[in-house]
């Protein structure tokens, strides 16, 4: 079985990558099962920019197995695509989410309703063991709210509403966030690339 280490140690992006990637028959494991404890400075202007930045870090020291990498964040229309690929650190410290979540509502404060729409961004860069790369890119749509909604999720989950939906991505349970999240999206396009591939 051919392994495919995922630049992240986040357990359930894991699990999710594992369910959607299943059919492929890889052993999905983390960088830290992998053994990778290493920084890589993702300074990309786009989110794949940086997805490709990880991907080929890790595939520099995995050379014969498959690599899949990820960067995302938030695009709000109104600030031009900000927070953009400084949505972990839009308030300046890497994580703080609460204190993006602030940043966010100020920068939004007395915009309509008509102008805050916005959209998750999820970029992928997939490298197999010969070396061959594919990019893809999942989006949802959605818009910010005036104030937080839900206690699931993480970052800015609790002002992002999707409106086919009636509520916040941090008032949905994860089973059906992942469902129709940016990331499950940017995998299932990259699961139909790989199957065209297998035929």
């Amino acid at each position: 079985m051919k392994r495919l280490i995922v630049a992240s140690n986040n357990a359930h992006k894991i699990v999710e990558i594992k369910a959607i990637l299943s059919k492929f028959l890889f052993e999905v494991v983390s960088m830290k099962e992998a053994g990778i404890d290493i920084d890589i400075v993702e300074d990309g202007d786009t989110f794949i920019d940086n997805a490709v930045i990880k991907a080929k870090a890790i595939k520099e020291i995995f050379k014969d197995d498959f690599v899949l990498s990820d960067d995302s964040g938030l695009m709000v229309d109104t600030l031009d695509g900000a927070p953009g690929v400084f949505s972990a650190r839009y308030a300046g410290e890497h994580g703080d989410s609460d204190k993006n979540n602030e940043k966010l509502l100020r920068e939004m404060k007395g915009v309509p309703q008509k102008d805050r729409g916005a959209q998750f961004v999820c970029a992928m860069c997939f490298i197999d063991d010969k070396g061959e790369i594919i990019n893809v890119q999942g989006e949802i749509r959605g818009r910010i709210i005036e104030d937080y909604r839900g206690g699931s999720g993480f970052g800015y989950d609790p002002l992002f509403f999707v409106p086919d939906k009636g509520m916040t991505f941090a008032e949905m349970g994860a089973e059906e966030k992942n469902s129709l999240s940016h990331r499950s999206r940017a995998l299932e396009k990259l699961s139909n690339v790989l199957m065209e591939k297998k035929k």
